[in-house]
């Protein structure tokens, strides 16, 4: 009988060493996760009764993707940067962050304390971050990025409900980082922080409406579209002479961007964007109160339909349709 008990006891000694090898294994397992980095800037164009956006893409590293566009509710996209792609190497489809993602549905506004975002925008960046929660808490290694760069970032554009008209909001996300065990190797604990937002657009009151732009990483190089323009830089060449484009280059020096002409500002984008995107992809979009969005230069990658699109609102913004030339 005693012998009988020691077996018993070594056999249960045995199958807790396996399980923990089959926990420590999944844990491994669990820890291999890669997110992939989209870099380059927003420029946002606000003309009359329309909003023209173009975002170009610069890569941040070897395994960068291109910037992309979500829609988020039915009257807002946003344009993503950072870690907006997740890749387990045992899963050859990535995890996207503009793909399976609930909109949400409009909501009226209140007054709310200066220096905080909308209570719509806050459910906007509250989605985006529980997406990322359980993505950024695979990390388990020490990751080498600044806690002053955000490791996530969203561009929203669109219109604010209520009547107040056009608005850019940007939202960041930052994480942090705790080492708690050591077992051979360090094993660190990651979470994502709650998202801050900035508002772009409108200016302040009396304040001059010019182009607006937004970078990903915020210290990418080179002077801005606004600056080239009020600089007459060189590298736009014969578009800054260009005389359909005249009342447009004087709207955005005068600071009376909002009352450009749509169809001239459209035209103005597409002209202006080759010179600076080089060999670099862009789009182009545009939208409006009451159409939502069309593309001008639409993504060269292909659209999937995504899944969620099956019970689409009927008033979410589209990212399908084509402009017509």
């Amino acid at each position: 009988m005693r012998n009988v008990s020691l077996r018993l006891v070594y056999l249960g000694i045995l199958l807790f060493f396996f399980a923990a090898v089959i926990a420590a294994q999944a844990q491994d397992r669990e820890e291999e996760i890669i997110a992939n980095l989209a870099g380059g800037c927003v420029i946002v164009h606000v003309a009359r009764d329309t909003i023209v956006f173009a975002a170009i893409d610069h890569a941040v590293e070897s395994n960068s993707i291109p910037p992309r566009v979500a829609g988020v509710d039915s009257t807002h996209i946003g344009v993503l940067f950072g870690a907006s792609e997740w890749r387990i190497p045992a899963d050859p489809k990535p995890i996207r962050l503009d793909r399976n993602y609930q909109r949400v549905g409009p909501q009226a506004r209140e007054d709310t304390v200066p220096g905080e975002a909308e209570p719509d925008l806050e459910l906007i960046g509250t989605v985006f971050l529980e997406k990322l929660r359980p993505l950024v808490g695979r990390l388990h290694h020490k990751v080498d990025f600044s806690p002053d760069d955000p490791v996530f970032q969203m561009v929203i554009i669109g219109y604010a409900p209520g009547g107040y008209g056009p608005e850019v909001w940007v939202v960041e996300y930052h994480m942090e980082q705790e080492q708690i065990a050591t077992r051979g190797e360090e094993y660190w604990q990651t979470r994502v922080l709650r998202p801050h937002f900035t508002q772009l657009y409108p200016p302040e009151k009396h304040a001059p409406h010019t182009l607006v732009e937004s970078r990903y990483p915020a210290n990418l190089k080179g002077p801005t579209l606004e600056e080239m323009i009020k600089s007459n830089d060189p590298r736009l060449g014969a578009v800054l002479h260009e005389p359909r484009f005249e009342k447009v280059l004087e709207n955005l020096r005068g600071g009376t961007a909002q009352k450009a002409a749509p169809a001239d500002s459209i035209d103005f984008m597409r002209a202006v964007m080759p010179l600076l995107a080089g060999n670099s992809s862009y789009v182009i979009g545009t939208m409006d109160e009451q159409h939502g969005m069309n593309w001008v230069v639409p993504p060269s990658e292909p659209i999937e339909k995504a899944e969620e699109d099956r019970n689409r609102p009927p008033d979410a913004p589209t990212l399908r349709r084509p402009i017509k030339p």
